[in-house]
């Protein structure tokens, strides 16, 4: 399943009968799916069947969808008002001896306030069906159209994550092959350590000073970290490799990354080694931030 980033925009345009409409979206991050709906007047009824829609395409960003929706061909009908047309020939036989008594014009109807009124034909049951279908139709199109560039962004970013990934092995390798690390160098800090802590307090008991001994073979041993970080970067490229939405996901692998990369830091003994523990969080930091681009 691809990736996708959480930004994209799409616009699609349409007609069906006398209406013109069209779907503009915009989507930027977000911790989850908000979808905001923005709908011409009288298409409310279609908001329920468009947040299906978004949120079978996308499962996080916010969300803007816009839909317009105007008249391109005007279709009137006139509308007799029958109890004030009644009204004004009741008043007409009623002066029948006081005004001319010529037919009433059509023209003389049209211009009295109220008996005809012109308004803009109701439409059919079928058409409003198909107007809304022409619709839904449109939005689909426009999900599938962003769907399309955020999988795009997404792919871009994909390289990025996993080019970081690989500086972070590559940084893991150089800290697990530094000379610090061979049992010789372990040995002889150590030894160095112990002579220090027997010089500081002469009459620190033997039990005590198995336990300290044992806390600074504890500090010198960053094995269990870079076995975790080697665990940690499997698993960040296997979920990359199958896809989906997996913001989430990497963005708790760069929290243990840096769990590992803090506690190599502070285990450090070497010059070389906080170097590249120093390097390390900072290629963490950019995986970090890329990640909260993504779905």
């Amino acid at each position: 399943m691809p990736l996708q980033s959480m930004t994209g925009f799409a616009r699609v345009d349409g007609r069906s009968g006398r209406y013109q409409w069209a779907w503009e979206l915009r989507s930027v991050n977000g911790k989850g799916l908000d979808v905001r709906l923005r709908l011409a007047t009288g298409f409310e009824r279609l908001e329920a069947d468009a947040r299906r829609l978004l949120s079978a395409d996308f499962a996080r960003g916010n969300i803007q969808a816009s839909l317009t929706v105007q008249s391109v061909e005007s279709r009137v009908t006139a509308v007799i008002n029958r109890p004030a047309l009644d009204a004004v020939l009741a008043l007409r036989h009623e002066l029948g001896d006081l005004i001319d008594p010529a037919p009433m014009a059509l023209d003389t109807l049209l211009g009295l306030r109220g008996v005809v009124d012109f308004r803009d034909a109701a439409e059919e049951p079928e058409e409003i069906e198909a107007l809304d279908r022409s619709v839904l139709e449109g939005l689909a199109e426009a999900c599938a159209s962003m769907r399309k560039m955020r999988e795009a962004e997404g792919a871009a970013l994909g390289a990025v994550l996993l080019s970081q990934v690989t500086a972070i092995e590559t940084l893991a390798g150089l800290i697990e092959s530094d000379t610090s690390r061979s049992p010789d160098q372990i040995r002889e800090r150590l030894r160095v350590q112990v002579e220090a802590l027997i010089e500081a307090a002469g009459n620190l008991d033997r039990d005590r000073l198995h336990t300290e001994v044992a806390l600074l073979a504890t500090k010198a041993d960053i094995r269990e970290e870079l076995d975790r970080l080697g665990a940690h970067i499997a698993a960040t490229r296997d979920l990359i490799a199958r896809g989906g939405p997996i913001g989430r996901k990497l963005d708790f692998m760069a929290q243990e990354f840096n769990r590992e990369s803090n506690t190599i830091c502070s285990k450090s003994n070497s010059a070389a080694v906080t170097a590249a523990g120093i390097e390390l969080k900072v290629v963490i930091d950019q995986f970090r931030e890329q990640v909260q681009n993504l779905e």
